[in-house]
């Protein structure tokens, strides 16, 4: 079997044109294909359930098409202030996207990725940002500031107050991130952070 048919995840072939490993050491156009490819498998959904349902382009299923895209993206490459690779991001530009394309896909630092995801409080069924504080009686709202670092907007006497708190705040937080990227990212993840909204 020739080198170029053997699937890779059981979705992508990676052809001859490009190497897997230079010097013995994984590619980072490689690992970041590969890695794409496992979260659009049954493996990956089970070991992370957020991305159930995700697929590839027919593209992106062949690693010298990823590999000679990445080379044209912004961002790809870098790293940020903490040394962290900035990661590929499929539903920024298209909210609650599941296709991985050229199309839709996008370099960001990890921070905004972090910041972006969306928080789940266990247990209950308070919206993004809130949850119950049993000895205050009153509903928390909290948010992640652009370091990650969890800030704590206030108590409020129904679930609903607290969310326009944390949908104001959270809305003013990626904006300014988008303005402390601006020079730094594709215009295109610029745009999709101020326009941003918490549903």
């Amino acid at each position: 079997m020739r080198k170029s048919n053997v699937l890779v995840r059981g979705i992508g072939t990676t052809g001859t044109k490009y190497p897997a490993v230079v010097d013995g050491k994984t590619t980072q156009e490689y690992s970041t294909w590969s890695n794409m490819l496992y979260r659009c498998t049954e493996n990956g959904w089970a070991k992370c359930p957020s991305y159930s349902g995700c697929s590839v382009s027919e593209t992106f299923k062949y690693y010298p098409n990823f590999y000679e895209w990445c080379q044209e993206q912004v961002g790809f490459g870098n790293v940020d202030e903490n040394n962290r690779t900035w990661q590929l991001d499929k539903d920024i530009l298209i909210q609650g996207n599941k296709v991985y394309s050229e199309d839709t896909c996008i370099f960001i630092p990890s921070n905004i990725n972090s910041m972006l995801l969306k928080s789940v409080t266990p247990k209950n069924n308070y919206p993004t940002g809130v949850y119950w504080h049993t000895s205050r009686l009153k509903f928390i709202a909290q948010c992640s500031d652009r370091k990650g670092l969890t800030e704590y907007l206030g108590c409020f006497d129904t679930p609903e107050e607290a969310f326009i708190c944390y949908k104001a705040h959270k809305e003013s937080v990626v904006k300014e991130a988008a303005e402390y990227y601006k020079n730094k990212v594709d215009v295109r993840l610029y745009q999709a952070l101020i326009n941003y909204e918490v549903k």
